[in-house]
């Protein structure tokens, strides 16, 4: 097995301005853009962190906070939060500067989680290195992690029985 790699390893940020062609019918920014930006940076921090290739297994949860607006700066912030043998967790903020607002800081406007696979060029899963914590913040984010990831097991397992009926 790989050595572990500390969390700020795989942190990576994005950013973008929203524009025109992001708008949905109500005039803000189209929640399927602010995902396919989430799974970019969540994909940049697996394949940063597994050192190759990374595909996207599950999309936990993500919750808009606040809407985006055209002009607005968003800012993508992602990190691995925990390894399994070849799965990763990566959790997202996005966050936005507005284009009309003087700020000090920039509005959370969505979090996520999401589930990659680390795979080798034939497709099939290879070992990750472990994620190594490296403060309070992320301890308590690997933590949540192994509860999101227990849910996530128990849920389909739960399932699978209801279908087997």
């Amino acid at each position: 097995m790989n050595e572990g790699r500390l969390t700020s390893y795989s942190r990576v940020t994005l950013s973008r301005i929203m524009t025109a062609v992001d708008v949905n019918l109500y005039g803000t920014v189209h929640g399927g853009i602010l995902m396919k930006f989430v799974d970019d940076v969540a994909g940049a921090a697996a394949a940063r962190h597994s050192g190759g290739t990374a595909v996207t297994a599950a999309i936990d949860e993500i919750v808009f906070l606040e809407p985006v607006r055209v002009g607005d700066l968003v800012h993508a912030y992602a990190q691995v939060n925990w390894t399994g043998s070849s799965s990763m967790e990566v959790g997202v903020k996005l966050a936005a500067e507005r284009w009309d607002v003087v700020a000090t800081e920039p509005l959370t406007v969505a979090t996520a989680y999401l589930v990659f696979v680390a795979v080798d060029v034939a497709g099939h899963p290879r070992n990750v290195p472990p994620v190594v914590p490296e403060n309070v913040d992320d301890e308590r984010r690997f933590r949540e992690a192994l509860i999101r990831r227990e849910h996530r097991l128990s849920r389909r397992a739960a399932i699978q029985k209801a279908r087997a009926e």
